[in-house]
């Protein structure tokens, strides 16, 4: 740079290159510097500054015209430099203003104030007022003056903050200085700005006292006391009361200077306060309860008893936006007020408000020791001193405390009473888990409503007689507001003002807008659920705000750690740490450990936000990376638990985190499990927006698990979804694997003509395609698919070719040994075939081989079957005692492998071979076992349970 650029935001946004002014364009793109600069030298995000610019209502093409913004401010501020050395630089995922000491006027102000403070500390009271009017002297007008928007306006609140604190601050050195008529003018003029400010009202009348005017200092109380009562509905503070006293009386005392360090000589002792600026105030300060309060039974009644037993001190209530917080809260605090006659506080922390800041602890404590009948002129400035006094006062009392909307543990922790009479109720998004661990507060964690709880809600609002008539469209409503408190309210305030039209009208814009928030817009911000989302929002850092806004693009109902890591392309600790941001504010829950999740309305929140924050190329890899972590470990999975042969796959992009079960098949079965739902769901997702190979591979690859769990019309579902993407790809060796898949699926479910059009289908592709493994599959689904349908001949010849397949291709095997699986399968099935003709002999032997090789390679499932096969040869040659002990063998391993449907198929083979012996209980005891597996799974082969126990008289 040649000449030093300057910018100003106390006042219109501007900017200067030496004496030139440099247009910083439209007030959009001003206010992209206004959000650097307030940055105070730390980076901004991308979605920050989209959010500062836009707010709630972002339009599609916003990250494309930050960009644009970006672009035309680098130009402007810098015509001949690079982007790499520019005053305004990219990193990481958003931006940064680089700039010397002094080049902004905010910077150059909060030094300036900075100084005058320390001076008037130190007792050079000329020297602070110098400072303080020249830190002043930098505004020219309203901060951030000409642009417009909600971020703007928080921003021009907390500025105008600054500057009025400045400006007290003058009045006060003046006055310190002997200067009471220059005092008394600024605070005059600071009045009429902030009528309802008393400190300010308090200032002036010291310093119209001490210019001899006490008539003038005794009207300001007056005029103060009038329109607080007409304004607000209540009386005057505590310290303005105090001083309307003192100036009342002439007490001297109002003469001693306010800074201790300006006094020359002792001050003269102050009067005694009057008896009701004591000990004696009782605040009763909690908020209106809301009269159609509903639910909560259980939560209240936990409370309840710990703090009737006094077993709890501090109650942390905790939840998302919208689940009803602060009116639990205040429900229950307004039910046990009269059991504290020290008085109820109130205060809102403000921790996630549109409004402003969070309310710091300083000043939170000094608004708590006034409530309590604390002299504000009085009050130490040390916060440890102001803590110290908090806890004092509350001593010998028994306070009730209600801490509303914190933001985190170290807001709260200095505001907690240090006596077991008192109360603390927090309520906060974040779980105040150091609260909880440190501090001994009770957890209290609200969840949305329950069905009837929201019914409840609805009809309280609405009237009883409303509700009984549509209940169809109030069950609509609750689903589709999730049961959430605020967006079940929101309805029905719309509902409520529009009484001709019937409920069903107000369930069909719902679902209308069932994939965004639009429904539950309100103009006021406090109950509009996309701002108080976006206070949630707006708190995270850029990690977590991301990871929030790309977890709307996972496929399934739940994530695990591998799979957010693999979205966000970030390693796996760094995951966990994004995670636990998350649910520390309530953005999402953990309801199974190491399976996180969010609320319905969340998740369209976050989908909003990444569709305007996240560009198309993002979203895209996002979803890869998704599809690749899924497909891949599938397949190492499918390696552990399943004998077929694997089917290649391309290489996982960058930033994937594939699990590893360490060899461990029933840590892979326990995976496949946990993870169905999320298997199903991507399927569909990668069909929709054409992941093609993903779709039918991911298909293949939970085949094998679905069937073992009896999941057949699911596993026809996707196999049709992938059949066709296969066709989509015009891949012929996809679309053997899938009517191999469809094969085994539609033969399970009794269609048998069907089954045998696919696998011929499956066979003459794979023989088409030279896939010798895929067509060694197919023979082994014709053995199946026959003996489904009854004919074991047939069964048998498929059975043989599928043997003879394989010990023709011999060079099948490789470094995993799927081929000597797949061998020890295709004897198995050979076995089983012998045992359906009766030859058990035959049986015998080609299951007690395959025995042989299934240890030899570790294969649980391959292990099972087998067993279970030479169970039944025994059974059927009458051996009952070997029977039973190779289905316990077999039972054991369905069990160690997770797989329901497979187990109560050993239990009602077992049962048989216990009745066989004459052991009617044990029968009786494995059927009933198997019986409510089946009804667990609600598969149709549970009549074949009640017709054998109905056998046995039970």
């Amino acid at each position: 740079m040649n000449e030093e650029l300057r910018f100003a935001l106390l006042g219109p946004v501007r900017a200067w290159r030496g004496v030139e002014e440099i247009d910083l364009g439209p007030p959009q793109q001003r206010l992209v510097v206004a959000a650097l600069l307030l940055a105070d030298g730390s980076p901004v995000s991308s979605c920050e500054l989209v959010s500062a610019v836009w707010g709630v209502r972002v339009p599609a093409s916003a990250a494309g015209v930050l960009r644009t913004y970006i672009h035309r401010l680098r130009r402007a501020l810098e015509p001949a430099g690079a982007s790499a050395t520019s005053v305004i630089r990219q990193t990481g995922n958003g931006y940064k203003i680089f700039l010397a000491p002094g080049q902004s006027d905010l910077a150059a102000f909060r030094e300036l104030v900075t100084r005058a403070e320390g001076a008037r500390r130190t007792g050079d009271t000329e020297n602070a007022a110098e400072t303080m009017r020249e830190a002043l002297a930098l505004w020219r007008g309203t901060a951030l003056a000409g642009v417009a928007g909600e971020y703007a306006q928080t921003q021009r609140q907390r500025l105008g903050e600054l500057r009025l604190s400045a400006q007290v601050s003058l009045a006060t050195v003046e006055l310190d200085l002997g200067l009471p008529e220059k005092a008394a003018a600024e605070l005059t003029g600071l009045v009429s700005q902030y009528p309802l400010d008393e400190r300010i009202r308090e200032l002036l009348m010291l310093a119209l006292y001490r210019s001899g005017r006490q008539a003038a200092a005794l009207e300001t109380y007056r005029e103060a006391r009038m329109l607080l009562a007409h304004e607000l509905g209540v009386d005057p503070s505590l310290g303005l009361q105090v001083t309307y006293q003192h100036v009342l009386r002439a007490d001297p005392a109002l003469f001693a200077p306010s800074t201790p360090a300006a006094r020359t000589t002792p001050a003269a002792p102050r009067a005694p306060a009057p008896e009701f600026a004591g000990a004696t105030v009782v605040p009763a300060q909690l908020p209106a309860g809301i009269g159609t309060f509903v639910g909560r039974t259980a939560e209240l009644g936990e409370i309840a008893e710990l703090s009737s037993n006094g077993a709890a001190t501090v109650i942390a209530v905790a939840g998302m936006a919208g689940v009803g917080k602060t009116a639990f809260a205040v429900h229950w605090a307004r039910q046990i007020a009269d059991r504290y006659p020290g008085g109820q506080l109130y205060l809102n922390l403000r921790g996630y408000d549109p409004a402003g800041m969070p309310v710091g602890p300083e000043a939170a404590l000094r608004t708590l020791l006034i409530s309590l009948g604390a002299d504000p002129g009085a009050l130490p400035r040390d916060m440890d001193a102001l803590a110290a006094l908090y806890r004092t006062l509350l001593s010998n009392r028994q306070v009730l405390v209600l801490l509303d909307n914190a933001r985190d543990a170290a807001q709260i922790r200095p505001l907690l009473p240090g006596t077991s009479g008192c109360l603390a109720i927090v309520t906060s998004r974040n779980r105040l888990t150091g609260l909880i661990a440190l501090d001994g507060a009770h957890p209290v964690n609200l969840d949305v409503l329950t069905q009837q709880e929201a019914r409840s809600l609805l009809a309280s609002r609405l009237g009883p007689a409303r509700i009984a008539a549509e209940p169809n469209a109030v069950n609509e409503i609750v689903t589709r507001c999730a049961r959430l408190p605020l967006a079940l309210a929101v309805t029905a305030a719309h509902a409520a003002t529009r009484t001709p039209f019937p409920l069903a009208v107000v369930a069909a814009e719902l679902q209308e807008h069932a994939r965004s928030l639009d429904a539950f817009h309100d103009t006021d911000t406090a109950a509009d659920i996309r701002a108080v989302f976006s206070w949630s929002y707006h708190a995270l850092t850029p990690g977590a705000a991301r990871l929030f806004r790309l977890l709307a693009l996972h496929p399934g109902p739940q994530v695990t750690l591998f799979a957010a890591a693999s979205l966000v392309a970030v390693p796996v600790p760094q995951a966990r740490k994004l995670l636990s941001e998350l649910l520390e504010t309530h953005l999402l829950d953990e309801p199974v450990a190491g399976r996180y999740t969010a609320h319905d309305l969340l998740r369209a929140y976050a989908a909003e936000l990444t569709q305007t924050l996240d560009s198309p190329d993002e979203a895209r890899t996002a979803r890869r990376r998704a599809f690749d972590h899924y497909l891949h470990t599938a397949r190492t999975a499918l390696a552990l638990t399943a004998e077929r042969a694997l089917i290649p796959i391309s290489p996982a992009v960058d930033g994937v985190c594939i699990e590893d079960f360490g060899g461990d098949t029933v840590k892979a079965t326990q995976w496949f499990a946990a993870e169905q739902a999320a298997l199903l769901a991507a399927v569909e997702v990668a069909a929709i927006h054409r992941y093609d190979v993903h779709c039918w591979q991911l298909a293949w690859s939970m085949a094998n698990q679905l069937h073992w769990r009896g999941l057949l019309k699911e596993k026809e579902a996707v196999h049709h979804t992938a059949m066709a993407a296969a066709r989509r790809l015009g891949d012929r060796v996809a679309q053997a694997h899938i009517h191999n898949g469809l094969a085994t699926a539609t033969a399970g479910l009794g269609r048998f003509n069907e089954a045998g059009v696919h696998v011929r289908h499956a066979i003459e592709l794979s023989v088409e395609a030279g896939d010798t493994r895929a067509c060694a599959e197919s023979y082994r689904t014709l053995a199946w698919s026959a003996e489904q349908q009854g004919d074991p001949e047939a069964s048998l010849a498929a059975a043989q070719r599928f043997l003879a397949f394989l010990r023709t291709h011999d060079d099948l095997d490789g470094d995993d040994c799927r081929g000597s699986r797949a061998l020890a399968a295709a004897l198995n099935a050979v076995g089983w075939c012998h045992a359906l003709l009766g030859q058990h002999e035959q049986a015998l032997e080609h299951s007690q081989q395959a025995l042989v090789l299934c240890q030899e390679l570790d294969c649980v499932t391959g292990s099972a079957q087998t067993w279970d096969s030479i169970g039944s040869a025994h059974h059927n040659l009458g051996q009952y005692e070997q029977a039973v002990t190779a289905y316990r063998s077999a039972l054991g391993l369905y069990r160690r492998g997770g797989l329901p449907w497979l187990t109560a198929d050993i239990l009602r083979r077992l049962g048989d071979t216990h009745l066989s012996l004459g052991d009617l209980g044990a029968a009786r005891a494995a059927w009933n076992e198997g019986l409510g597996i089946l009804e667990q799974l609600n598969h149709a082969d549970i009549e074949g349970f009640h017709a054998r126990l109905h056998g046995l008289g039970g």
